[in-house]
């Protein structure tokens, strides 16, 4: 991506920036704390990334794997950053066989949608799933905001995040990442 397409990205979403319009404080906290967070973290230089991308969304998984610390982990890439996040967590391929009974994150590219089947079955209100690359198929992410099993959803544009509590009310957001 260019750095000019970059900037065209951020100016189109400037007005969704640090949660501006989130009316649910859980929401607004998970957007504040974890997806637009700035700050340093101890991790951060121990792990390196070849360009600007990697880091950018190296940086938000260790992030999300830091506030979630899951048990299971499912992902073909970025495992140091998962694993700096939660060290305790059990990390797996994505196209393994599922046996465990529960998955906490999953990390899938937007090509391995047929995967997603699979993976909601062994979803749990708890669980998150990271889709990226969503702005290289935009019906498939649609797909997956409105697929009933699915919770609130955050629109990064380099990727997305599905929630499955779907005992609070279904919300897609975009954000300014």
């Amino acid at each position: 991506m260019t750095p000019m397409k970059r900037w065209l990205v951020w100016l189109s979403r400037i007005h969704k920036c640090q949660g501006f319009g989130i009316q649910s404080p859980t929401d607004f906290d998970f957007v504040r704390t974890v997806v637009n967070e700035h700050g340093a973290y101890y991790a951060y230089d121990e792990l390196q990334a070849d360009n600007w991308m990697q880091r950018k969304l190296g940086r938000l998984y260790f992030r999300v794997s830091n506030w979630r610390q899951p048990a299971t982990i499912l992902t073909n890439d970025y495992q140091p950053w998962f694993l700096a996040g939660c060290r305790s967590a059990r990390l797996s391929p994505v196209n393994c066989k599922l046996s465990t009974v529960n998955i906490d994150l999953v990390r899938i590219e937007i090509e391995q949608y047929a995967q997603l089947e699979q993976i909601y079955t062994h979803c749990n209100q708890q669980s998150v799933i990271i889709v990226e690359g969503i702005w290289r198929d935009r019906q498939t992410w649609h797909a997956i905001e409105h697929d009933t099993r699915t919770g609130t959803t955050f629109d990064l544009y380099y990727c997305g995040i599905v929630f499955f509590d779907t005992q609070r009310y279904k919300h897609n957001y975009r954000i300014n990442f």
